[in-house]
Order: structure tokens, then C-alpha cells, then sequence
């Protein structure tokens, strides 16, 4: 049994104060972890305050990390570092750091790898342009991206892994995929990871939607029997819309 996940990505928003009167909200409100895992992925330098003010049921996590563990790398963030102060997840690849900072396929195999190693619990982002699906190219592209990622990793690890399926095409555009189409394109990845490994790992791996998740469409998503959760940009800088969110995820 997959436990479902509401991550929020802030992205480059909030300060510390915010961030805090945020997870001060939130922390005495969500249900058990053993129900509906919460997690919040906020801006580096506000991390250990909210390790260390973060409730039972909450979790924290980065939005990126580097993938060598120390060195002349300014402005980069370490995994030893993350796991120091306490971050239990990080994003991976998520198709921003793509896009802006030309991070590839391979970079994120590295980032993968890295962040296992310090015991971080990785959030890999895979998804298709407006193109790639209109091309009908979607299943191919998701396939490829999630083959070079989990390359070289064992089944054990990528069981524990959590994948997030953004299209970028619905991501910050008002646009969704409808329920149906993100569950299609999921199944397809679960498929596809059971083709890599086997059956029960697929059925282990954990798999959210992204792209314009909110309060009106996050419980048909959550009907749909592959979607586990979601990794949720604006809808989570709200404490209530984001407890709407974890609300259907339990519910569910």
C-alpha cells in the first residue's frame, strides 16, 4: 500500500517570517505520516528553521542539491550539507533546473546517486513539452528520462524513490492534465519501471502529478488509481489551500 504525498514546492518564495507563520500553521493540522505523507520544499537558506520547528507529521525538503559532495561550487548546495541539518527530501531535475540551468539527464542520474548516498529521499521530476505531446511523443520521452535517471541503481533504492510527472506544458500555465491523462502517462512510467525491475518495485515507487494541482482538481487526480499524490507549486504557498490539498489526499 503506496501512502499518498502532498509535497509543496515554494520555488523562490517566501521569506524566513513567512516561512515560518507557514509551518506554524500547518504543523498541529495534518493527519499522520502513515496516512498522508506532508512535505515542504522551501528555499535553502530557511531550511534548519524549519527542520527545527517542523511537526511530527511534517517533513522537509530541498529543491536542489549539487551532485559533488564539496568543492569550488559557488552557490551550491550539498547533500552532506542536507543531511546534517536534518532535510529528509530533495527535488530532483525538476524541469525549471532543466530549463534555466541546463541540467540534463545525466546530471540528474549524478544528483540521484549523491543524494542516496546521504540518505536524502529523492523527488525525480520527468515530463513533456506542449510539442512532445502533440507529437505523441509523450510515453517515449517520460521512458527515456526515467531510464537514464535510475541508471545504475538497484532495485531496493528505487523502491524508496519518489517520481513526480510535471508536464511542462502545465506547469505555472493554469493548464492541467486532465485526471485521465496524468494517470495514463503514470501507468506508463510504473509500467516501464516494472520492464527496468520488476512488478513489486514498480508497485513500491511512489508517483505524483505536478502541473497547476489546487484545491479544485487535486481529488479527481487523487481518484485515479496510479496517481499517489502530488508535488504542488502555487496552491502550496497557502497554509490553507495546501491543507485543502493534504485534506483529499487522506480523504482519499
Amino acid at each position: 500500500m503506496r501512502i499518498p504525498m502532498i509535497a509543496g514546492n515554494w520555488k523562490m518564495h517566501k521569506t524566513r517570517d513567512e516561512a515560518l507563520q507557514f509551518i506554524y500553521a500547518i504543523n498541529m493540522e495534518v493527519p499522520k505520516s502513515t496516512y498522508v505523507e506532508t512535505v515542504v520544499c522551501a528555499q535553502a537558506p530557511v531550511l534548519r528553521d524549519l527542520v527545527k520547528r517542523q511537526g511530527e507529521n511534517v517533513r522537509i525538503g530541498a529543491q536542489n542539491m549539487h551532485h559533488e559532495t564539496e568543492g569550488a561550487y559557488t552557490g551550491e548546495v550539498s547533500a552532506a550539507l542536507l543531511e546534517n541539518i536534518g532535510v529528509d527530501y530533495v527535488i530532483i531535475g525538476h524541469s525549471e533546473r532543466r530549463a534555466y540551468y541546463n541540467e540534463t539527464d545525466e546530471t540528474v542520474n549524478s544528483k540521484l546517486h549523491q543524494a542516496i548516498r546521504f540518505n536524502l529521499k529523492p523527488i525525480v521530476c520527468v515530463g513533456e513539452s506542449l510539442e512532445t505531446r502533440e507529437n505523441h511523443e509523450t510515453d517515449a520521452f517520460v521512458h527515456k528520462q526515467i531510464e537514464k535517471a535510475l541508471l545504475g541503481l538497484g532495485k531496493a533504492q528505487v523502491e524508496k524513490l519518489v517520481i513526480a510527472y510535471e508536464p511542462i506544458w502545465a506547469i505555472g500555465t493554469g493548464k492541467t492534465a486532465t485526471s485521465e491523462q496524468a494517470n495514463e502517462t503514470i501507468a506508463t512510467i510504473r509500467q516501464r519501471i516494472g520492464e527496468l525491475y520488476d512488478e513489486e518495485t514498480a508497485d513500491q515507487v511512489r508517483i505524483l502529478y505536478g502541473g497547476s494541482v489546487k484545491p479544485e482538481n487535486i481529488e479527481s487526480l487523487m481518484k485515479e488509481p496510479h496517481i499517489d499524490g502530488a508535488l504542488v507549486g502555487g496552491a502550496s504557498l497557502n497554509a490553507k489551500s495546501f491543507m485543502q490539498l493534504v485534506a483529499s489526499a487522506y480523504n482519499q
